[in-house]
């Protein structure tokens, strides 16, 4: 499962566990290697790992410098589908929604590798979809926010019902143009909720990213 750890990736995880011939493994996810966090979420390690343990499943890392070439990114990720299929997966399953350039890139890179790309979310209203994450019990906070499409102000806030109706009609409300990107702290699969602290609001590289932290104890 490629995973982000947001509402996108942790409802495709959700759809495709339910298909019984299909038998999810584990989470890949990609972390700067500079910050230890998961790209553009800015989400911290030991949260992802904790997220994994909730859901039962093993955690695959792809550590990518920063900034980061294309061509690197794409070494790392050869890499991985070489270790992917050593491990006898045959499948990766994407929570992408509508982007029709991403999701060819995804199989035109996995075209001819053994490896086929599943993307169950694919096609789906986002406005109904968003609704449908938090009526199955998605509990999210947005961790990034793109200014130049929506207020700082968002980052920090959970994604529920006030802030889709807070959202101005010209952002998608699954933020997959990149207005925003979210954590996921309980959901469907998730064994117990996870503790967390939402910390400060930081304005960097033209985007705001809001810290949040394990609790512990």
């Amino acid at each position: 499962m490629s995973w982000s750890s947001g509402k996108d990736s942790t409802m495709a995880l959700d759809v495709i566990r339910r298909d019984e011939e299909i038998d999810v493994v584990a989470l890949l996810v990609i972390m700067n290697a500079a910050v230890d966090r998961v790209a553009m979420h800015a989400v911290r390690r030991a949260l992802v790992e904790t997220q994994a343990d909730r859901l039962g499943l093993s955690l695959n890392v792809i550590e990518i410098p920063s900034p980061c070439t294309n061509e690197v990114y794409e070494l790392r990720m050869s890499e991985a589908i070489d270790s992917a299929l050593a491990d006898g997966i045959e499948l990766f399953v994407f929570g992408d929604l509508f982007l029709e350039d991403v999701r060819s890139y995804r199989e035109e890179k996995l075209a001819g590798t053994g490896i086929s790309p599943l993307f169950p979310l694919w096609g789906q209203p986002t406005n109904t979809l968003a609704q449908s994450m938090i009526d199955s019990g998605v509990k999210a906070v947005v961790t990034c926010v793109d200014p130049s499409h929506i207020s700082a102000s968002f980052a920090g806030r959970f994604f529920d019902a006030n802030l889709l109706a807070d959202l101005p009609a010209s952002v998608d409300p699954c933020g997959e143009r990149g207005e925003f990107h979210t954590f996921v702290f309980d959901g469907p699969g998730f064994s117990s909720p996870i503790d967390i602290e939402v910390g400060e609001v930081v304005e960097r590289d033209g985007f705001a990213f809001c810290d949040l932290r394990p609790r512990f104890g």
